[in-house]
This record gives structure tokens, sequence and C-alpha cells, in this order.
């Protein structure tokens, strides 16, 4: 586990959950809501050198989320995960959790999105937790639309998608085309129902969470995709809700980078997979979930043909990709 420093304001105690269900992870839904003055959601927004909107933008975020989250209710709470910044995103964090109730500053040593999000999620004490980008380039409306399921016991993960029916996005070209190249690609490989893993703006419960993120490995940004892969496999119901969405025109995020450690996550989990190195029978037991229809069946020859055939058309749109990609790393 990471190095870590914390500047937190005092917040509620989760709410408990029925002894009666204790070793069943199928929370009811009372479990889920929260009441007076109770935590209900954690919201958690990575960062790495945001100096420069990192306080503008966590005021926006925190009057949002009170406004959602009325006195005499469940309360929140932002947690800044920053993982090793090099600039005074450190010192700005900690000012806001000093100056803002709600906001807490965890500080990890090492770089790395998926780790920060993996170490924050797996501590929290909030029944619901969440994440979106430091950036607001998904439109806040959303937000009560994303917990709402989980909240109601419809849904163990939610996520927000600029690809569903609704959903509005400003972006280039180029990227449009690789978002859609990347999810036709999780598609062919790894039967993926969902239909855009790397919109930064997602929810699970937390029972949930903690017994299904020991078991994502990657600390980057693969980590949204392998998360809701290993989701759908466990049998874990993810549901979706359109988004309104505006590129960042100042993101650092190194597209070809990205895609490259992508793909070669897609690899390891599809051959994970097939392999049966990755222990989803007990993790279904451990949640009481049984296998999802595309696992189920067939045995290893119907694993094999359909891992073939979607590699065919995952090789098709992996040269697609690095042709676009060529020159920007």
């Amino acid at each position: 586990m990471s190095e870590q420093t914390t500047t937190q304001n005092p917040v509620h105690a989760r709410p408990g959950t029925d002894p009666a269900g204790a070793n069943d992870h199928r929370v009811h839904r009372e479990a889920l809501r929260a009441g007076p003055g109770q935590l209900q959601v954690d919201v958690v927004v990575p960062v790495y050198n945001e100096e420069a909107d990192l306080e503008s933008h966590v005021y926006a975020l925190d009057a949002f989320l009170a406004s959602q989250f009325p006195a005499g209710g469940p309360t929140y709470r932002l947690t800044i995960a920053d993982n090793a910044s090099t600039d005074n995103t450190a010192l700005l964090a900690a000012g806001l959790a000093a100056r803002l109730p709600s906001v807490r500053h965890v500080r990890l040593e090492e770089k790395g999105r998926g780790r920060a999000l993996r170490q924050v999620w797996l501590e929290s004490d909030a029944p619901i937790l969440a994440y979106m980008d430091l950036d607001l380039s998904t439109g806040l409306d959303a937000f009560p639309a994303l917990i709402a399921p989980l909240v109601s016991g419809h849904s163990d993960v939610a996520i927000g998608s600029r690809l569903a029916h609704g959903a509005h996005t400003e972006r280039g070209p180029k990227r449009e085309f690789i978002s859609r190249c990347y999810n036709l690609l999780l598609r062919g490989s790894l039967g993926a129902g969902f239909s855009d893993a790397q919109c930064g703006f997602k929810a699970v419960r937390a029972d949930v969470a903690k017994l299904l993120l020991p078991l994502v490995k990657d600390n980057g940004w693969f980590f949204d995709t392998e998360m809701l892969v290993l989701a759908e496999q466990a049998g874990l119901r993810v549901s979706e809700v359109a988004v309104d969405w505006v590129d960042d025109a100042g993101s650092t995020v190194r597209i070809g980078n990205t895609i490259k450690e992508d793909l070669k996550g897609v690899w390891r989990i599809s051959t994970g997979l097939l392999a049966g190195r990755i222990p989803l029978g007990q993790l279904r037991a451990e949640l009481g979930r049984d296998a999802p229809a595309t696992t189920g069946g067939g045995g290893l020859w119907s694993h094999l043909v359909r891992f073939g055939a979607g590699g065919v058309r995952s090789t098709l749109a992996c040269l697609l990709l690095f042709r676009l990609l060529r020159g920007q790393v």
C-alpha cells in the first residue's frame, strides 16, 4: 500500500447494515440509504499537478454537491486524492480541506489514477463511492442519476457514458473515433456490455468495491476498464447514464501512451480470463451472484472460439488505432 498523508475533516460513520445479512453481500436497499447527518457518498477526485485549476474547480464541485445534499439529510464527502504531485497541488489541497467542512485531502507518494482510486475507495467509510475528473468535462447534472440506482439497490456499479443514447459530447473527430474503436475492441475481445469504459464519471457500492477492487491490478488509466470487465464477469449489474461531455483542451493525457497501455491491459485480462487465473468463481460466491450468460456454458472450446473471433476484430481495431496514434508518442 502506498505511503500517504491525510488532511481530513470529521465525518459521520458509515450507516450500519442488517446483522442478519452480515455475510450476504447482496445488501438490502435500506442498508444503502443514509439517515439524516450520515455520510452517504464519498466523491473522489484524483489529481496530479493541478495547481492551476484545483481551487476553482473544487469550490464549484463542493457547491454543487452541497446543493444535492441539503441540511437535515444524508451528507457527502469530497476527497482530493493527490497522487504524487510535484507542484503546489498538495499545499492547495490541504488548504481547501481546512476551509471546506466536507472536503478532505489524501496525499499518495506514488503516481497512478487507478492506484489512488483503489486506495481511497477501499479505506472509505461511505456506502457509495464515486469519482469524477477535476476538469469537470462531464456535466454535473448527471450525478443524481449516477448514484440513484446504487441507492435504490437496482445496480452495483454505475457509469457515465458519452456514447449512450441521449449523450451529448463536444470533442474532435479523432478522439471520438479512437473512443469508439476502443469500446468496439472491448466488446469483441472481452464481451463487454458497457458502452464507455473511460468516462471519468463512475460510482460503485462500497460492499461490492471491497471485494472487487483487490482483483483489479492496473494502477493507471486502464483501472476503469478492468474494474468494469471484472464486475460484469462477476455477475454484477452495471448501469449507464448518458452524460453531457466537453473535451478539455488543456488535458495533459498522452493519448498514444494511454491507448498502448490499455491494449496491454486488454491482452492481460483476456488471457487471464481464458486461463482461469482470475478467481471470479470465488468472487461470485462471495457476492451471491450467478455467472453471466456470456461466460456460462460451452466449456473451454466455446471460450476459445469467442475470444478468437473477437481477437480478429480487435486486431483490426488495434491496427486502426496505432495508425491514428503514429507520431503522438
